[in-house]
C-alpha cells in the first residue's frame, strides 16, 4: 500500500501557508498546483506545495 504524505499549500502571490493536504507521492509525483482562496489576498490564486513539517 503506498503510503501518503502531508503537503502544505502556498500562496504564490504573499507567500503564507493557508492549506495542509495529503497526496500520493507514487501516482503522482509532480508538485502539487491549486486554485484555492487566500484569505489574506481575498481572492483566489495559485497556491503551489511546500514540504510539510
Amino acid at each position: 500500500m503506498a503510503e501518503k504524505r502531508y503537503v502544505r499549500l502556498e500562496c504564490t502571490i504573499c507567500h503564507s501557508i493557508n492549506y495542509l493536504t495529503k497526496r500520493n507521492p507514487k501516482s503522482a509525483p509532480e508538485k502539487l498546483e491549486l486554485k484555492k482562496y487566500c484569505k489574506k489576498c481575498r481572492k483566489v490564486t495559485l497556491h503551489k506545495e511546500t514540504k510539510a513539517k
